[in-house]
């Protein structure tokens, strides 16, 4: 469900030609759809209503400045995992006390800085780093919110990589471990262990495992409770699904009906509970618009060669990732009725999408079948691409970063300018003298 379709053999957004949009960007470029954030956001808001969830958008998966402010006009939070995140939620206008910290590497700068902001929660990954966490804060003078990420041992049958509620991930600590960790720690004077903190992985395409999730933790916190400690936060973490082909996500409400029964009696006892949104939310709001620059055969194998590749998009060279790819003006015999893998059009065949890049795992898809007629200067789609697109990119090659455009309606504005050889190169202009035995300072302090 998005503002992306053809008409009359063009693609639109909202109001406004695909194609219109990408000759004044230029291309690359990321192109988003106002209207898609707004509705995913308020879907999942009226899904999960009965328990009140403070939803806290995941920063990590489309962190420009204007999506942030979006989702904050509207109430959300932010989930943040790094000092810059955090400091994009505050310049996006989020309050403090509306961010939870997420990360297995939080920085003692950054432990600071959150600090300073009034973080809401403090989701904590091990021992060694709650102890950090309290001395920091005892030094600061504070008392802090601390959740505990707890690793429910769940599989969410999605990629390795992105697989994060397994025992061996380096997230969180096992349940076997978080009795003791309370007893441990749970009456420190400095920071406060209130809370649960569970996030299996993304994107999952089924509701079981979150049911599953849910029920460990349920039964987590009544052991708790007969240990002395009150649980008043359960943050159910994020990871819910995103069309990459047409109708692959169950519903939103049907992510929230599998744990209702379970969060309902948690949530009437006082329980707060934290969702931390990202794909589901952007994912299908933005498309990567890229050019072809030349198309070529070699041997059986045919290419089209496009002004990006991996350094715009990684998901499919690093993770294996499907997003499906057609031409912005294919004309009305070509519009495909589906995005799938095959989308159920004829007169295709066979083709690579790769990038410029000098790497061979530079490409966006192999052995796609895309329209024969495809050929130099013609523009192509790559759907599914407002998470971890443009968050994720790099300047590998020299390859300045692409520009991002938000429409609302029939109006375009760039939110972020593409970068030239000039803006490339600007920090490495005048060498500084390193000033040998000196403390550098916090980047919180080098930002102001």
């Amino acid at each position: 469900m998005d503002q992306f379709s053809y008409r009359n053999g063009e693609l639109f957004v909202e109001e406004l030609p695909v194609r219109a949009v990408a000759e004044g960007a230029g291309t690359p470029c990321f192109i988003y759809s106002r209207r898609t954030i707004e509705d995913h956001y308020d879907r999942l808001v009226e899904a999960f209503r009965p328990i009140d969830p403070l939803v806290c958008y995941s920063v990590k998966s489309s962190s420009n400045l204007s999506i942030l402010r979006i989702l904050a006009e509207r109430g959300a939070g932010m989930d943040v995992v790094s000092g810059g995140e955090l400091h994009r939620a505050r310049a996006a206008g989020v309050a403090g006390d509306r961010c939870v910290y997420a990360g297995v590497g939080k920085t003692d700068d950054e432990i600071r800085l959150a600090i300073r902001e009034g973080i809401g929660l403090f989701n904590c990954e091990s021992e060694a780093e709650f102890e950090n966490l309290a001395r920091i804060a005892g030094l600061e003078g504070v008392v802090v919110r601390v959740a505990l990420r707890i690793n429910p041992d769940v599989d969410p049958s999605t990629h390795r990589y992105t697989s994060t509620g397994k025992k061996e991930t380096k997230f969180g600590v096992d349940l076997e471990r978080a009795r003791q960790f309370f007893a441990r720690y749970g009456r420190d004077p400095h920071a406060r262990l209130e809370g649960l903190h569970l996030h299996i992985g993304s994107p999952i395409y089924t509701v079981d495992p979150y049911r599953e999730a849910l029920a460990k933790t349920a039964a987590l916190v009544a052991q708790l409770a007969k240990d002395g400690f009150e649980i008043r936060s359960i943050d159910l973490g994020g990871g819910f699904g995103a069309d990459y082909e047409s109708a692959q996500s169950p519903p939103l409400a049907r992510y929230a009906e599998a744990i209702l029964d379970i969060a309902g009696p948690l949530h009437a006892r006082g329980v707060r509970f934290i969702l931390e949104p990202g794909r589901t939310i952007v994912a299908n709001a933005g498309i990567l618009v890229l050019r072809v620059l030349y198309t070529k055969t070699s041997g059986e194998k045919r290419f089209a060669i496009c002004d990006a590749g991996m350094n715009a998009l990684l998901r499919p060279s690093h993770y294996g990732s499907f997003h499906f790819i057609w031409p912005v003006a294919p004309g009305a015999e070509l519009v495909p009725p589906r995005r799938a893998l095959d989308p159920g059009v004829s007169g295709t065949v066979a083709q690579d999408v790769v990038g410029p890049l000098c790497e061979s795992g530079d490409f966006l898809a192999l052995d796609r079948q895309l329209p024969a007629k495809i050929s130099r200067g013609d523009l192509l789609a790559v759907f599914t691409a407002g998470a971890y697109g443009m968050s994720m990119a790099s300047r590998y090659n020299s390859s300045p970063l692409p520009a991002e455009v938000l429409v609302s309606g029939s109006r375009a504005d760039v939110i972020r300018a593409r970068e030239n050889y000039a803006t490339l190169v600007e920090h490495e202009l005048k060498p500084t003298r390193l000033a040998i035995g000196a403390t550098a300072a916090p980047l919180a302090e080098t930002a102001r």
